[in-house]
């Protein structure tokens, strides 16, 4: 394992100083920011000594993981602890609306929650709803999804039935979701072939077609004007041997769509490490390289839109210790340097679970995307390293909190979030709240 783990973080390690420096400065420069609070008396006396204690209450940065397994694991004690361990650790949630399964009967989307079931695809009602209950932002994924039209779509029929069929789909969408749902997915891995073997899904003649991304962000503006629009890809089509600066085909592909007046609002870079184990150190050297990485961060912002890591998964292979220690400390890395640039927005990992992902039964750890012990938790709910790191990094290590004493205005830089305080003048203390925003002047006053 030693030899394993010496290898797998080696481009981590040849990078460090570099790496190090661009994460800390990066960090302080994008993530946080300069407060002023300004106190004065309600009879405009002088207030004299302020004891001021502030808390940190959310992230303004997006993070989260998919929410498929919501209610769906085999007994309400293992779904009560999803939830628990979902909402104790993110701020984001990425809803399933795949085509194939949220309308698998013509004409009978499963909005809400008393629909039949579907294994790993939640009725979206349910999901909007434990979000409202724990403070998460809804994400949708994915309003066209090639690769799941339903199978009542013929698969040989017209390029113009398919857009009239997926015109319905986006308004439908919007009529129900508009207003709780801020950001949606509109189009997901063009640049993929279609699935063959014993994962192939149905396709449509549609995804040939030149317009297949301008048209479809075109309809998604149509019946949602003021949502944030994304565009995502898979991995092996923005990172590493991919990555030909300007050249790169997802990257020629946003550019001739805005170009086109597509109105993407965010662009979506997966980064899933499906590779079987024996492949990793080869597949790893490029992946893990933190100067390619911020290479390809620095060429996608070039575009002017803010960047998301869409879908993320870092294997395991096992549940053995040394593996979940080095998966944790993958992540780690992994995170910090997304974190620290300025045009990232949100980091998703994907399943939060081992043991329910795609391609496999329940607890099949030998089959399907199982296979890579990819998730943060075991199959018995139990935390696995990665989970406590990115609790300490989300909320102590990325957290504010502190104890001021001033006269009348107090200063101090904050990451950008929600905030409370209790301020303590004359004998009194007050509770106050107040919002410190990436670009804004972030001054506050208050009657005490």
């Amino acid at each position: 394992m030693e030899d394993r783990a010496k290898i797998i973080l080696k481009p981590f390690e040849d990078a460090k100083e570099y790496m190090e420096d661009r994460i800390q400065s990066g960090i302080e420069a994008h993530r946080k920011g300069y407060v002023t609070l300004r106190f004065r008396s309600k009879d405009g006396k002088p207030l004299g000594p302020v004891h001021i204690r502030i808390s940190q209450k959310t992230h303004d940065f997006r993070f989260g993981a998919n929410c498929f397994l919501l209610d769906e694991m085999e007994s309400e004690e293992k779904n009560a602890e999803y939830k628990k361990l979902f909402s104790g650790l993110f701020n984001l949630a990425t809803i399933p609306f795949y085509w194939s399964d949220l309308e698998p009967v013509q004409g009978k989307p499963r909005f809400s929650k008393d629909a039949p079931k579907v294994y790993r695809r939640p009725a979206p009602d349910l999901c909007v709803e434990f979000c409202k209950a724990h403070g998460l932002e809804p994400k949708l994924h994915c309003l066209n999804y090639d690769q799941w039209t339903p199978a009542w779509l013929p698969a040989d029929a017209d390029v113009q039935t398919v857009k009239r069929y997926l015109d319905k789909r986006f308004q439908e969408i919007a009529e129900h979701y508009r207003d709780v749902i801020p950001s949606m997915e509109v189009i997901n891995e063009t640049l993929c072939s279609p699935v063959k073997g014993d994962a192939a899904r149905h396709s449509s003649r549609f995804f040939q077609e030149p317009d297949l991304v301008e048209w479809s962000f075109s309809h998604a503006r149509k019946y949602l004007p003021f949502t944030r629009l994304i565009i995502n890809e898979a991995q092996e089509n923005v990172w590493g041997s991919a990555f030909h600066w300007n050249r790169s085909a997802y990257f020629m592909q946003i550019e001739r769509a805005l170009r086109c007046g597509a109105s993407i609002d965010g662009i979506g870079m997966q980064f899933h490490m499906f590779y079987r184990a024996e492949e990793e150190a080869k597949r790893t050297e490029k992946m893990y390289n933190p100067y390619l990485i911020y290479q390809v961060m620095n060429q996608y912002a070039k575009l002017g839109k803010p960047l998301q890591i869409t879908e993320m998964t870092i294997p395991a292979y096992s549940n053995e210790a040394d593996d979940e220690a080095l998966q944790a400390e993958i992540i780690r890395h992994l995170y910090r340097i997304w974190f620290s640039h300025e045009s990232m927005e949100a980091i998703i990992y994907w399943n939060l679970a081992d043991g329910y992902a795609a391609f496999a039964k329940q607890g099949d750890m030998s089959s399907g995307e199982n296979y890579y012990h990819g998730a943060l938790v075991r199959f018995d709910l139990e935390k696995k390293p990665a989970y406590r790191m990115l609790d300490r990094l989300i909320h102590d290590e990325w957290h504010t909190s502190l104890s001021l004493d001033a006269e009348e205005t107090a200063c101090f830089k904050g990451f950008f979030g929600e905030y409370t305080a209790e301020v303590t003048a004359n004998g009194r203390t007050v509770p106050v709240s107040f919002h410190v925003r990436k670009g804004a002047e972030n001054a506050f006053e208050f009657e005490i």
